[in-house]
């Protein structure tokens, strides 16, 4: 149970360096939302430092990596899901598949996954200045974990959402109509 309400506690932790932040929020704007992040953000460091064994000045060198390290990171998942997204739909065309289009949809998906690890090489490298090798596996562990319960979160709200919108009957969850070509 500690380990399970741990990896709960840690889910915050490196939202901040993983794609998870791209994702897009929805519903109505929380007034408090700039203090409530800036918890958060507190709260999310102080788990890392305790779970990695940071010291207070590996853990400002990792909020500055972090921070230099977002914007690519939020640009990728944003690419990757649109690609992603679009495949799904040309997928489900049935005879109407524009084959150039799937395969330039396949060339993009490739080469987001080169930039995605050429990225993680530049933060690995960049984290190496700081962190022992131990501190960055525990690093690249903790963010799988974030990336995999973040994941979860996003398919559960998924079909929350659909299943509200099949019931208020407001469209949501429905599949947009797709043009064929």
């Amino acid at each position: 149970m500690k380990r399970r309400r741990l990896s709960f506690t840690a889910l915050p932790l490196l939202l901040a360096a993983t794609a998870v932040r791209a994702q897009p929020v929805t519903g109505p704007a929380n007034p408090n939302r700039a203090a409530l992040e800036q918890t958060f953000r507190e709260q999310s460091a102080k788990v890392a430092q305790k779970r990695l064994g940071l010291s207070d000045a590996q853990l400002a060198q990792l909020v500055q990596s972090n921070a230099r390290f977002a914007p690519q990171q939020n640009q990728l998942v944003v690419e990757e899901r649109e690609t992603r997204r679009r495949l799904r739909v040309e997928m489900t065309a049935g005879d109407q598949v524009n084959q150039q289009h799937v395969s330039a949809l396949l060339d993009s998906a490739l080469r987001l996954q080169k930039q995605r690890i050429a990225l993680v090489e530049a933060e690995q490298k960049d984290l190496a200045r700081f962190l022992t090798p131990v501190q960055r596996a525990g690093y690249l562990s903790l963010q799988a974990q974030v990336r995999r319960r973040a994941q979860e979160l996003a398919r559960a709200n998924a079909t929350q959402g659909q299943a509200l919108g099949q019931r208020q009957g407001t469209g949501l969850g429905r599949r947009p109509a797709v043009k064929r070509r």
